[in-house]
């Protein structure tokens, strides 16, 4: 009785902290994931974690998150250590000058953006577009083109190539919005809509390889809802793209070619093909005589880690599993030594002794040790391999073409446990190594 009311009481708890629309309840995912004692990471094991003057024992942070996860009270901080915003080793002190420069370095990017876009900034956002492809005002662009048949007005043929491909990408920013996660009663405000908007478009302007893709609204928003300040919830977006920028790279690009620069979703998706293949030659030959030996049809799961196949909840739990097991301590000299929007540092990675290695999540540690921590050998892509093992028997037998491969993996959503899910990858990674060390 004493755990059925604990059971109770854990779920009514997590929907304080994310709460669904009335309205919405039957259409979001089922949430699996429950808060449990002992396991999960609270607020109260988490201020046990640092030292006097702040420094924190990242390794026993990891064990628990790896264990149950992170307290909904905590996981905006929790996330800032995980993604690389602060090294686990600094001060109260030192973090609390970086927070503050880092604001202010925010509150700067956004009075540049302001200048541009009075909007930015208001509370509001903009659905439709601000500018024409030729740079001026929607209205001064129709009344020129009136005046001068259409020909390109002499004014605009100075424009910045770079505001006005900026300017053109706010309504899609706008658009992307207004369809996230519209099931929490968070973004029934149109003021934390508008915070979306405001740190996408601020990312936009400041990432020149990059600028807006769609699918980054679903990594940013989780940061919106758990950082109460925008310029935190920037930062935090800010590192969490610099493990995902290759893949945005390659959507933006619409095509899945490797460069010398960029190995994205398509060296992800190579890598899931040499996976299937090694640990089961049959389910690949299947899926190869279907014409999906590219494995085209695990892109979405791969660009926004599974946000679409998991509730709001479970999907926060799965992204802080992973990113507590592929966690390198590292991890924040290596960031704060690159440029901003760079897939990664231009320096090299410090070496990795023992000290380091016991601060290290358990996939990263692997890793490490055989030398394989190549990005496109993330456990994201482990994690997409156990879901199609998980389904082995229905592909074989049922798919017929690629459309029933969508179809049977599409019937995951809302079915699948993270941390058995995480657990699976963990084993078919281990397999999968000791298949390719013996050839």
């Amino acid at each position: 009785m004493a755990r059925l009311f604990m059971k109770k009481a854990s779920t009514a708890e997590l929907e304080t902290f994310y709460p669904i629309r009335p309205e919405c309840q039957e259409d979001v995912p089922k949430t699996r994931f429950k808060l449990r004692a002992g396991k999960t990471l609270s607020a109260r094991r988490w201020k046990a974690a640092f030292s006097q003057d702040g420094r924190l024992d990242i390794a026993s942070v990891l064990r628990r998150i790896q264990r149950g996860g992170v307290h909904p009270s905590i996981k905006g901080v929790v996330w800032e250590f995980l993604l690389g915003c602060y090294d686990p080793n600094s001060t109260f002190e030192e973090r609390n000058f970086l927070r503050q420069r880092r604001r202010e370095q925010y509150r700067t990017w956004k009075v540049e953006c302001q200048k541009m876009v009075p909007i930015i900034g208001s509370g509001k956002f903009v659905t439709t577009p601000i500018v024409a492809n030729d740079g001026k005002l929607m209205e001064e662009s129709k009344n020129d083109s009136m005046r001068d048949n259409g020909s390109m007005p002499t004014s605009s043929l100075n424009s910045d190539k770079k505001v006005i491909q900026w300017k053109l990408s706010l309504h899609q920013i706008g658009l992307d919005v207004v369809r996230t996660d519209r099931a929490l009663v968070f973004y029934e405000s149109e003021a934390n809509q508008a915070k979306l908007w405001d740190v996408l478009s601020v990312y936009a302007w400041l990432d020149n390889d990059i600028g807006y893709v769609q699918g980054m609204n679903d990594i940013c928003s989780p940061m919106v809802v758990l950082l109460d300040d925008e310029a935190d919830a920037f930062w935090c977006f800010e590192r969490a793209m610099r493990r995902l920028t290759p893949a945005f790279v390659l959507k933006q690009r619409e095509n899945f070619r490797c460069s010398s620069s960029s190995i994205g979703v398509q060296a992800q998706l190579c890598t899931l093909s040499q996976i299937i293949k090694a640990i089961d030659p049959k389910l690949h030959q299947h899926l190869e005589d279907l014409d999906g030996g590219e494995y085209l049809f695990a892109f979405r799961m791969l660009m926004v880690l599974f946000r679409r196949e998991f509730s709001f909840v479970d999907a926060l739990y799965l992204w802080e599993l992973m990113w507590a097991m592929e966690y390198n301590p590292n991890i924040f000299s290596l960031h704060e030594g690159a440029t901003f929007g760079a897939g990664s540092a231009t320096g090299t990675a410090p070496e990795v002794d023992d000290k380091v290695l016991k601060q290290c999540g358990k996939f990263e540690r692997k890793s490490v040790k055989t030398g394989s921590s190549e990005r496109h050998s993330a456990l994201a892509v482990f994690l997409v391999a156990s879901v199609l093992e998980t389904k082995n028997k229905k592909l074989l037998k049922e798919a017929k073409g690629l459309d029933d491969v969508v179809q049977i993996l599409g019937g995951i959503t809302g079915n699948l446990d993270a941390k058995k899910a995480c657990n699976e990858a963990l084993k078919i990674h281990k397999k999968y190594l000791s298949k390719t060390q013996k050839t």
